[in-house]
């Protein structure tokens, strides 16, 4: 289990660290696997074991993972979990020079681009998902007139229901309830636009 509920990244040297494709991949998988060796995820990235170790070790060493108990006979392997229920960032965090303002951007753009990679991904396959997945997955955008607070409050009273689900499945899960049951993406954005 992680060590706390959510962390969240306030030093650039972090931001950059997670700020890395492979890194920000490895980190995604591990959160969903909860567990797992250096092997297991080159196979899940389509990296070598070596690279995948290195890179590990990086985001081990700004905190983001940790070792977890071994697994299974062989004593070698390292076993690795993340050390929180996942991360955050905010602009106030990285506003205050232009190297910040640049790197956040940055990780910004690319959890984006792994995000869009991802739902691109299901597009071209949905049809090879059984019918009730089909019906069951969603893409939609609500264009709301609210105040900075009213989506602030909006976003917070999303990620308490994200969680209450989460929760919800990994406790099935952990009993045993696994039949039907998928990694689900929630993406969502919430920002104002002008036209």
């Amino acid at each position: 289990m992680a060590d706390q509920e959510r962390r969240r990244i306030t030093d650039l040297a972090t931001l950059k660290a997670l700020g890395h494709p492979l890194r920000l991949s490895l980190y995604r998988a591990l959160f969903i696997a909860r567990q797992a060796t250096a092997s297991h995820l080159a196979d899940q990235v389509d990296e070598a074991v070596s690279l995948v170790s290195y890179h590990l070790r990086k985001l081990a060493e700004h905190g983001l993972i940790v070792e977890a108990e071994r697994q299974g006979a062989d004593g070698r392997e390292r076993w690795w979990r993340v050390a929180s229920e996942g991360v955050s960032w905010g602009h106030e965090d990285f506003s205050d020079a232009p190297e910040e303002v640049a790197a956040y951007s940055a990780v910004g753009r690319l959890v984006f681009e792994q995000r869009a990679a991802q739902y691109r991904a299901f597009l071209d396959s949905q049809n090879a998902w059984p019918s009730e997945w089909r019906t069951a997955s969603f893409s939609s955008e609500y264009l709301a007139p609210l105040s900075a607070p009213e989506l602030e409050e909006f976003n917070r009273e999303l990620h308490e229901l994200a969680m209450r689900y989460q929760d919800r499945g990994r406790a099935a899960e952990d009993a045993g309830d696994t039949q039907g049951r998928e990694t689900v993406a929630l993406h969502l954005y919430g920002f104002p636009f002008r036209t």
